[in-house]
């Protein structure tokens, strides 16, 4: 119905959408759809095997639409697309955030830019722009440069100038802050209950120096808040886009919805339901396909969006005004990407900003030999992580101290390991660590139950451990040294493997 009788608004409709695609090649469906007003799609690690697939990837896309926006949910730290094979070589915003240095996070947001525009980016879904003022969240996390607003603030602003001054656009998220929360969107629906004074003092200034900073886009955030909307999540919420962001914060740039698919939203309106919704709302962009990548859902939305014109529940005006602003940002980003200076190396700024991010304390058994002293056994203990992290990316402490002190054993304990408790830990962590260093490495340890109460055990039994936080550091430092490398990138474990071993390299 919606393709042979109203082709105005179905342009209209594809443009709205940013869809992702499986495959390393441009799929026949994804060049039949921007022939038909497509303008934009996302890449994710699955689209990714190497500098030349990519940049040949991106330049048959651009051979259907030079104005073309793509996009990629490319982090750095521990969400990475690019990397989610290897492994981060930059550190996350909380370790930028740890160290506090505007200009190192300027210089790494560049380096990234860099390399997006030189595989053919336009837009990438960062920085993070939460508070992460709840350390328990288990959605953000290292993911947000901290828990102070002025710290995010800052470092959200310089990660903006840093990534567009290589030619890549960047976009603040999760509007209107995702920090003070205990659900994952991308399971269900959280909710923020503080104030909407507390609000404005706590989580929105990051995203006003990202404004200042002259970002272009916003991500909006499935979660609900009373304060401002006490029905609607906040991307399906007139007040919280409409009169906030557009009203009261001046932002004329482009909103990007987060996946419509995850469950906070889908379980609640389905994802055609909550696509609608979201334009209605004031969104112009509609971001689909980290699960659901196939034509029938970038079908199923378009027609959603020209039925909802049709039956008056989305202005015509509205959806008209949404494919405008897709338009204006891809011009724009169009300029940014051709206007870029020539890229130039920044050989080891990730390490280095690594390096500098870990946090050393001592305990009070000033008798463990720190640095180590011969070969360590290290107990790596392991969560599930949340879906925006690949979990085939490496990580740990583990592979780096072999490297660098040959001879290291290690073992990856999960919480299913556990379930035998005190058994598994003599086994595999303890009985090979008899008469040698015992290195235990966590991954945010006060989030989990059966992680804190393994690592309590092991640190009982071996008050001489050097316990190894990769996650976000809280409450107790056990151990009788304790570091914190504020991410869990492949250069975090090398910086706090060097640490370890007593050798740091060139900062």
């Amino acid at each position: 119905m919606a393709e042979s009788s109203h082709p105005r608004l179905l342009r209209w409709a594809h443009s709205v959408l940013q869809p992702g695609f499986e495959g390393t090649t441009v799929p026949d469906w994804v060049r039949r759809r921007i022939s038909e007003g497509l303008a934009s799609v996302v890449l994710f690690a699955r689209n990714l095997h190497g500098p030349e697939q990519v940049a040949g990837l991106t330049t048959a896309l651009y051979a259907e639409n030079p104005g073309l926006v793509v996009a990629i949910d490319e982090e750095a730290g521990d969400v990475t697309r690019l990397e989610a094979r290897t492994g981060a070589s930059r550190p996350g915003n909380l370790a930028l955030g740890a160290l506090d240095d505007i200009d190192v996070t300027e210089q790494v947001a560049r380096d990234v830019g860099r390399e997006l525009h030189g595989l053919g980016i336009t837009l990438t879904y960062a920085p993070s722009a939460d508070v992460n003022t709840n350390p328990l969240n288990p959605v953000i996390g290292v993911r947000s440069f901290g828990a102070r607003t002025d710290v995010v603030s800052r470092h959200a602003a310089a990660w903006v100038r840093g990534l567009q001054s290589a030619g890549v656009a960047a976009c603040a998220k999760h509007f209107p802050g995702h920090g003070d929360t205990v659900v994952d969107s991308h399971d269900g629906l959280p909710q923020v209950s503080a104030d909407a004074g507390t609000l404005a003092l706590t989580a929105l200034p990051p995203f006003i120096a990202a404004m200042d900073a002259g970002v272009r886009a916003v991500m909006t955030a499935h979660l609900l808040v009373p304060a401002y909307d006490s029905r609607w999540p906040a991307t399906l919420s007139r007040p919280v886009v409409g009169d906030l962001l557009r009203g009261e914060l001046g932002f004329t740039g482009l909103v990007v919805t987060d996946a419509v698919e995850m469950g906070a939203v889908a379980d609640r309106y389905g994802v055609t339901g909550a696509a609608v919704r979201a334009v209605a709302a004031g969104a112009d962009a509609v971001c689909v396909g980290g699960g659901n990548a196939d034509e029938a859902t970038a079908a199923r939305l378009a027609d959603a969006l020209v039925s909802a014109v049709l039956d008056g529940r989305l202005p015509e005006q509205r959806l008209a005004e949404a494919a405008e602003r897709v338009r204006e940002f891809a011009e724009w980003a169009g300029t940014l990407r051709r206007s870029a200076p020539e890229p130039r190396d920044a050989p080891g700024i990730g390490l280095a900003a690594a390096r500098r991010a870990v946090h050393v304390h001592h305990g009070p058994d000033r008798g463990t030999q720190f640095p180590l002293v011969g070969s360590p056994h290290v107990v790596e203990l392991s969560p599930a992580t949340t879906i925006a992290i690949d979990p085939a990316t490496p990580w740990g402490v583990a592979e780096p101290l072999k490297t660098l002190r040959p001879g290291t054993t290690s073992v990856r304990l999960g919480e299913r390991q556990l379930q035998d408790g005190d058994e598994v830990l003599d086994r595999l962590a303890l009985r090979p660590a008899r008469g040698r260093p015992l290195v235990v490495v966590v991954r945010d340890a006060a989030r989990y139950g059966w992680m804190a109460r393994a690592l309590a055990g092991l640190v009982r039994r071996r008050p001489d451990a050097l316990v190894v936080e990769m996650g976000v550091p809280a409450g107790e430092r056990p151990g009788a040294v304790y570091l914190a490398t504020h991410g869990a990138t492949r250069v975090s474990g090398i910086a706090a493997a060097e640490v370890l071993v007593g050798r740091t390299g060139p900062a």
